[in-house]
């Protein structure tokens, strides 16, 4: 006969004594079984007393989480987490060097756990910890172990960043200023000024007077990918939570708060941020880890945001000063000066003035300003086309006088081409979008120069030229080039190219025949399949092959996945891991150290979901950790990664997937478990790819031919390369 489900089977653990079998009644309240516990041992004062998860978290085992005990558990008794809180108060504060070390290091570790940081807190053990920092006394692993526990304890935001004062982070910014520092205190000491600046608006105006991007600079030039990291977080931090009219660094004596918009790309270039991050990260000899290649990712999005206000402003035809600037390219195109205003008649000089702007190809020969009105793009199409004529003065005469020597219907308009290309160029790189959570999709080539986006317009206008001929397109064809064109610019960027120079190869390779090539392949397996048998075979196998993919889904959930806690301070590094059991019966989950190289055992995984339990799986903003976190609702690509598991009347476990494709594993497996649809967009695609592949070896099959049951066995190398073709 089972045992009654109630009831849990365990080992529990005491210091100089045998641990104890005993069975766990989880109707009872946790004090009475403490209490038991304590009198098998005849220990004192029961209520001076805990059970902890006997693993590497060494968790408390509290009303609120005690469900999470399994049969086969082994819990440790251990000191009340009140107790402990108290006893570490005082031996922190301890005259010995020695005593004081010893329990930094375990209030660094207990800090963890949420329960002893609650009773920790509440003995206003935060303002204790500031005072050490602000008293200076302390360096070396006493500063270290310091700063590690007040990370900690932050982290469960139980406590307001707005209460710190002044002076710590003026202490704090200084051990980051500091040229020689401890490598684990520059990490912490970096860490909370970049908690600070994204957790409270007022902390990032002090931050912001205190640090420099010249102060940051040197950190980036160490060997210490970690520290590295850090460092660019903090930029990104300061960068994003910047004002708009501010969103600017400052050089060594003006402090963050003082520079304008405008002058960030100046600022950048005078820093030499941009090449010192490329020398010493991107082309270092280390592989770029995930996170790092995070915060490179967010600092590319910021730094294009930068585009944002000229993409979104309309140009003014009144404003002369921009008038100029259309005047300036019909100046370099056509090697000709202002006339002044006594040359000519009026009626003339406009004449003349729309012969040219046809030929520059702007769409309003009379007025071009007008062509800039429509945001976006606005004034960054502009800013663009002068950029190509003043860098690259050669390839844009040519580009406009080879183009007005056409005729008219087969001509390539720059200026209106200049306008559509800019547009597409924002929408490719995501121009004003907030960075995701999640994305690593950085490339490197746009660290290869201070003016990269104005660069990869300039290679993209001589490409839509190129195709343009290689299409012999008319101006009813302007929307198909943009297409290709578009195709073109996506493909090269899926390999990462190094260098501007290597997009540039890549280009030429994906010439227009090249692409008609790529289409046309792409369309074979969709063409051969739309006869009428076909698609009734489709129809017929259609089931079988969703149910391989609901065993799939199922088999992914029971490897598990490794999930990464996202909260108010987003790289923190801790992880925790969810699986499905192989009766697939319970949803096993629990915390880790850090990410694992494999799967994780079911028995390591302290807590459990019984499937049964569960009520529903929402996703997106119906979740509520989404909900909960304002700052999140903010980032659509966030809520496109967020799932939730529903179970009893208030309770629920949340998600974030670490991308796309593992967030419709999980709600396609879960819905499955439930027995409802699996709707993704993945579930699709490997819906078409089975089916196609299927019909693929029946029609084979009925034209005998034979497939083997395994693959051909690949060739030898050879052992001997000394040899020559003989062409006789």
């Amino acid at each position: 006969m089972p045992p009654p489900a109630d009831i849990v089977k365990v080992a529990i653990e005491w210091p100089g004594a045998f641990p104890k079998l005993m069975e766990i009644d989880q109707k009872k309240p946790l004090s009475a079984i403490i209490k038991e516990v304590c009198e098998g041992w005849n220990l004192p004062n029961p209520e001076t007393f805990a059970l902890q998860n006997a693993d590497s978290t060494n968790f408390y085992i509290t009303e609120k989480n005690r469900n999470n005990i399994k049969n086969g558990s082994i819990l440790r008794l251990t000191t009340s987490a009140a107790q402990m809180a108290q006893q570490l108060h005082e031996r922190i504060q301890s005259s010995s060097m020695d005593m004081k070390l010893d329990a930094l290091k375990d209030l660094a570790n207990s800090s963890r756990d949420i329960t002893f940081a609650q009773e920790f807190i509440n003995l206003d053990g935060i303002s204790l910890l500031t005072q050490m920092v602000e008293s200076g006394t302390d360096f070396g692993d006493l500063l270290s172990f310091t700063l590690t526990a007040f990370v900690e304890l932050m982290d469960h935001g139980i406590v307001s960043w707005d209460t710190f004062s002044v002076a710590f982070i003026k202490k704090i910014a200084s051990y980051v200023c500091k040229s020689a520092m401890d490598t684990a205190v520059l990490q912490r000491s970096l860490a909370i000024l970049e908690s600070m600046v994204l957790n409270s608006q007022d902390l990032y105006q002090k931050v912001a007077q205190e640090i420099t991007i010249g102060q940051l600079i040197p950190h980036l030039q160490g060997t210490d990918q970690d520290i590295q990291t850090y460092t660019i977080a903090v930029i990104n931090a300061l960068f994003l939570k910047a004002p708009e009219e501010k969103r600017q660094f400052d050089e060594d004596s003006v402090n963050i708060l003082d520079c304008p918009l405008t002058e960030m790309a100046h600022i950048l270039a005078q820093k030499q941020l941009r090449s010192i991050i490329l020398s010493n990260v991107i082309r270092s000899n280390k592989p770029i880890n995930d996170e790092m290649a995070h915060q490179l990712y967010v600092l590319q999005v910021l730094t294009f945001n930068l585009l944002e206000d000229r993409m979104m402003t309309k140009m003014d035809p009144q404003d002369q000063a921009q008038r100029d600037i259309i005047f300036e390219l019909r100046r370099i195109a056509f090697d000709v000066e202002c006339e002044s205003n006594n040359s000519g008649s009026i009626e003339k000089r406009k004449s003349m003035y729309t012969r040219d702007y046809k030929k520059l190809g702007f769409i309003n020969h009379v007025n071009p300003a007008v062509d800039f009105t429509q945001i976006p793009p606005g004034m960054l199409a502009l800013d663009n086309m002068l950029y190509f004529a003043r860098h690259h003065q050669d390839a844009y005469i040519r580009i406009v006088l080879e183009n007005s020597s056409r005729e008219d219907k087969h001509e390539c308009p720059f200026g209106r081409s200049s306008i559509e290309l800019t547009k597409m160029l924002c929408e490719i790189l995501k121009v004003g979008e907030l960075p995701s959570e999640n994305c690593h999709d950085f490339h490197p080539m746009f660290f290869t120069h201070d003016r990269s986006f104005e660069e990869f317009f300039c290679i993209c206008i001589q490409l839509l030229n190129k195709t343009w001929k290689e299409m012999r397109a008319t101006s009813e064809d302007f929307n198909k080039v943009m297409q290709v064109v578009k195709e073109q610019i996506t493909r090269a960027l899926t390999i990462k190219p190094n260098s501007l120079d290597q997009f540039k190869s890549r280009l030429q390779n994906l010439s227009y025949t090249e692409i008609l090539k790529l289409r046309q392949s792409e369309r074979m397996n969709q063409e051969d399949f739309q006869s009428r048998p076909i698609l009734e075979l489709r129809e017929k196998i259609q089931p079988e092959i969703m149910e391989l993919i609901k065993q799939q889904r199922l088999n992914r959930l029971c490897e598990g996945t490794c999930f990464r806690k996202i909260s108010s301070r987003r790289r923190q590094d801790k992880f925790w891991y969810c699986r499905l059991s192989p009766n697939h019966k319970v949803l096993h989950y629990g915390d880790l150290e850090e990410s694992p190289q494999g799967e994780v055992p079911h028995d390591s995984l302290q807590d459990k979901l019984p499937v049964a339990d569960i009520k529903a799986v929402v996703t997106g903003k119906d979740c509520p950790h989404m909900k909960e976190k304002g700052a999140l609702k903010q980032n659509k690509e966030v809520l496109e990664l967020a799932f939730s598991v529903l179970y009893e009347s208030d309770e629920y476990l949340n998600f974030i997937a670490p991308d796309k494709h593992e967030y419709c594993v999980w709600t396609d497996g879960l819905n499955a478990l439930l027995g409802k649809e699996m709707t993704s967009e993945f579930t699709r695609s490997d819906m078409d790819t089975l089916l196609n592949m299927e019909m693929k070896l029946r029609l084979l099959d009925l034209e005998n031919i034979q497939i083997p049951e395994v693959p051909p066995p690949i060739p030898k190398e050879p052992s001997n390369y000394d040899f020559v073709y003989d062409c006789n």
